[in-house]
């Protein structure tokens, strides 16, 4: 080997010497001004994002609600106008969505909704233990009648077209109500009165 390859070798070596040298200080540098709590700070933030903060309320179901029905007016000869009540008998407060899903004895389908009596367009009703909230019943209207010896009620999910929990069996106002398919609900609210509105003049 001549001394000309030698000394060009030597060269190379303390070129590359220097160049992981000088990315080896930058890394340093480069941990030394972000740190560990800095890294630690992130990873927190994506964990902080993932949970939103703080856990959602649940969907109220049929474990924690207590379930009633009654007539309007109260002393109304035909029970044509319902209103329905439940009451949150849990320790958390519970979410209610929409409407209730209702089906009047062996009915084909549940009951439709009155779309306008939406309060809150896209909001849940959120009960605390020991509030209520209702929904109004129109029985029948101008239409063939059936006899109708139950009241079932369904509660939906957070998510369009979901469910939560079990069909509730609702305890009659009387023994025998004469529903068809005129028969409409109206969404949870917590104001009985504005629930009645929707359905006292039908």
């Amino acid at each position: 080997m001549n001394v000309k390859s030698l000394a060009s070798r030597r060269r190379r070596v303390a070129v590359a010497t220097g160049l992981v040298l000088a990315l080896g200080w930058g890394v340093s540098a480069q941990a030394s001004a972000i740190g560990p709590g800095a890294a630690a700070g992130k990873a927190g933030d994506v964990v902080k994002q993932r949970s939103g903060g703080k856990s959602a309320v649940a969907a109220c179901s049929q474990k924690v609600l207590g379930v009633s029905s009654s007539k309007e007016p109260a002393d109304s000869v035909d029970a044509r106008h319902l209103l329905l009540t439940v009451q949150n008998t849990g320790t958390k407060k519970c979410d209610l969505y929409r409407y209730p899903l209702v089906r009047l004895g062996d009915g084909r389908n549940t009951a439709r909704v009155i779309k306008e009596s939406d309060p809150h367009p896209g909001v849940p009703v959120t009960l605390a233990p020991g509030e209520e909230a209702y929904a109004a019943l129109l029985v029948n209207g101008p239409m063939d009648e059936y006899e109708a010896k139950s009241i079932t009620l369904s509660l939906q999910g957070r998510a369009p077209g979901s469910s939560v929990g079990r069909p509730i069996d609702v305890p009659m106002p009387v023994e025998t109500l004469y529903a068809n398919d005129f028969q409409r609900v109206t969404y949870w609210t917590t104001a009985p009165g504005f629930a009645l509105d929707f359905i006292m003049s039908k």
